[in-house]
């Protein structure tokens, strides 16, 4: 635009001395076309020198308008930033409470190690429930249930390390419901599949006496005798010397 008006000047500037007559012309000396020359040179170094005052001014305004709607805009991003930000943490602290209420609701699922009759064993929350509930069936002499109640459990948890005690207590409740000959199959599983297990030597002295019950001396005789072979130093293993004195 500056450049454009200067040209601009200097066309009619130069229109304007061509256009002077030859005679007026010849009335001037080389002093005063000199001094002519200057002048109008003079009056272009003046109107550019303000030309280019107005445009540093204009330049300098729209500088500082740039950079107002800069700082504005750097305000509105900051709090987008800020509102984001907050958003962000609060969605942390929910999740991160999320995650503990559910690692705690999912330790409660998990086995637990425990200790089951002298063997660390894993047991679930249910299969804990499950087992106390048939115990508690036959502790309050509820033989009929907890006889369901051992026998669902068995189903439900084979692998349990309970399995050895829930065949020993279904045995005991087939023995209090008189249903000896159960009783006997069900306490020869825990001397079978588990003979280390502590309730082995119990579940024999069962077994005896299912058969004195039975009236079968002689397979009573011989479960005592194996009794007292198999585990001498068990507390049943005393009972069954008794037993077999009683028997003679």
């Amino acid at each position: 635009m500056k450049i454009l008006i200067r040209t601009t000047l200097l066309a009619a500037l130069t229109a304007a001395a061509c256009a002077m007559p030859t005679a007026h012309a010849a009335l001037f000396s080389d002093d005063e076309a000199r001094r002519a020359i200057l002048d109008i040179r003079a009056r272009l170094d003046a109107l550019n020198a303000r030309l280019d005052a107005k445009a540093d001014k204009t330049s300098s305004l729209d500088l500082a308008g740039q950079n107002e709607r800069l700082n504005q805009e750097i305000a509105r991003l900051r709090g987008q930033v800020e509102m984001l930000t907050n958003e962000l943490a609060n969605e942390q602290r929910r999740q991160k409470d999320f995650y503990n209420d559910l690692d705690a609701r999912l330790r409660k699922l998990e086995p637990q190690r425990m200790s089951v009759d002298g063997k660390d064993v894993d047991v679930a929350p249910n299969e804990q429930k499950t087992y106390d509930a048939a115990l508690a069936y036959f502790k309050a002499g509820d033989y009929k249930n907890a006889s369901s109640a051992f026998s669902n459990f068995l189903r439900l948890y084979p692998q349990s390390g309970y399995a050895a005690s829930a065949h020993y207590w279904l045995g005991n409740t087939y023995y209090a419901l008189r249903d000896y000959k159960n009783a006997i199959a069900t306490q020869q599983i825990v001397v079978r599949n588990y003979p280390n297990t502590p309730k082995a030597p119990d579940a024999m002295l069962n077994i005896a006496s299912c058969y004195i019950e039975l009236r079968d001396r002689a397979s009573a005789k011989k479960t005592l005798e194996s009794l007292v072979a198999q585990y001498p130093d068990s507390p049943a293993a005393q009972t069954a010397k008794d037993r077999l004195v009683a028997l003679r």
